[in-house]
């Protein structure tokens, strides 16, 4: 039932949160500041350990994933939030330009956007994504499977030492 369901989920999200964990890198690829703000607080509510790198457009972030330093020595983030609607490199083209590299192929994006567009999902899905998530992030709305799958990725991303 959905009732057990529910009760299922938060008890997964107590055991995983009851284990030691090293941080979750994020990379948030959004030009909105309301939005990283909006961003930071639905994660903040799950109560995860993560470490969140913001990049304004495409090109900062590309910039970030080709230095690396922030999430360590040749370390990539665990999960890419982007945008699409962005100035200077859009949320496609960053996409595009990422999954044109062998070294980033295997990055975790999920795309959220404000936009509906069918055209732009299938665009999205075709740039081979994890998720596409509608604004506002709402993590705990079960409408939105694809938030919900990006919970499931956080909380079971598996950190080799």
């Amino acid at each position: 039932s959905t009732r057990e369901s529910i009760i299922g989920f938060y008890l997964f999200i107590y055991l995983a949160k009851s284990i030691k964990m090293k941080p979750i890198h994020i990379l948030l690829v959004e030009d909105d500041e309301l939005d990283v703000i909006e961003i930071t607080r639905s994660l903040d509510k799950l109560n995860l350990l993560y470490q969140l790198t913001h990049a304004r457009n495409g090109e900062d972030a590309l910039d970030i994933l080709e230095n690396g330093s922030v999430f360590g020595a040749g370390e990539l983030p665990d999960i890419t939030l982007v945008d699409l609607n962005m100035h200077k490199m859009n949320g496609l083209e960053f996409l595009e330009q990422v999954r044109s590299k062998e070294k980033w192929k295997h990055l975790k994006c999920f795309v959220i956007t404000t936009s509906s567009e069918t055209a732009e999902r299938t665009a999205a899905a075709a740039l081979g994504v994890s998720g596409y998530i509608v604004k506002p992030l709402k993590l705990h709305t079960r409408s939105n499977m694809d938030a919900l799958n990006l919970v499931i990725d956080l909380m079971n991303i598996s950190k080799e030492d």
